[in-house]
């Protein structure tokens, strides 16, 4: 398997299954920028009303009806992050790709800042040459990972509650680099 297709596997099961095996009940979730067809199908492993477009989805919501909000490849900036805070219920989360520390340190600790202004967890997770961050209002991805979904998902090639966990796991100079800007 080449590196790319193992990237792809990672990226979509992490970016799908990260948040949703987090967030206790997503019942209305929003994937926003592309999506391959493999990251539909990681999706569709989950209950729920998951729907797939582009920016403009995230002001045609209604206020506080959105549990997770999946940025594919949008990069999170203010207004896009106001309209995020508008539409997402008290107790919602937002996962989306940054950049890694190694690569572009102020792009991370950047975007950690702008989301720990809305949410008091926001914490990077890394796998495969990805970086993503995830942000809640409530649910710590550690903590409160829901095993009972966690660890029955099927045909997976990188998920798995282990990998879950692990990819919250920075070397001690990066921890200690982000143990004031990162919410954890």
């Amino acid at each position: 398997m080449s590196a790319s297709m193992n990237d792809n596997h990672a990226f979509n099961e992490m970016m799908v299954h990260v948040p949703l095996c987090t967030h206790k009940e997503p019942k209305n979730i929003l994937i926003i920028g592309s999506n391959s067809q493999d990251l539909k199908e990681q999706a569709k492993k989950h209950s729920g009303n998951i729907e797939f477009g582009d920016i403009s989805l995230l002001t045609s919501k209604n206020e506080k009806n959105i549990d997770v909000v999946i940025l594919t490849d949008v990069q999170l900036d203010e207004m896009i992050l106001a309209n995020i805070d508008r539409i997402l219920k008290d107790d919602g989360l937002i996962t989306f790709s940054t950049a890694a520390f190694q690569k572009d340190k102020d792009r991370l600790i950047n975007d950690l800042k702008l989301v720990g202004t809305k949410f008091w967890i926001a914490m990077p997770f890394k796998f495969g040459h990805n970086t993503s961050i995830i942000a809640s209002k409530k649910y710590h991805p550690t903590a409160d990972i829901i095993l009972q979904r966690s660890d029955i998902l099927d045909d997976l090639e990188y998920y798995s509650t282990e990998i879950h966990s692990a990819s919250f796991v920075f070397p001690a100079s990066i921890h200690k680099a982000l143990t004031t800007i990162a919410k954890r």
